[in-house]
């Protein structure tokens, strides 16, 4: 891997990570359950890594 597909990998882990934070903080607010938040922000984390890797795929 050179350093761009590097970077480039980082910066999609921290968006998810991001996303994943929003996504759970957001529907801990709603009065969710701890569990039921986690869940919810790891799929989104899930979702916006597999939209990168199905870009990535489509791309090479």
């Amino acid at each position: 891997m050179n350093p761009v597909q590097i970077l480039s990998l980082l910066l999609a882990l921290s968006v998810a990570l991001h996303l994943a934070t929003a996504a759970a903080l957001t529907a801990r607010r709603t009065g969710t359950g701890t569990a039921h938040a986690a869940l919810t922000g790891g799929g989104a984390a899930a979702t916006a890594l597999g939209l990168y890797f199905a870009a990535l795929a489509a791309y090479h």
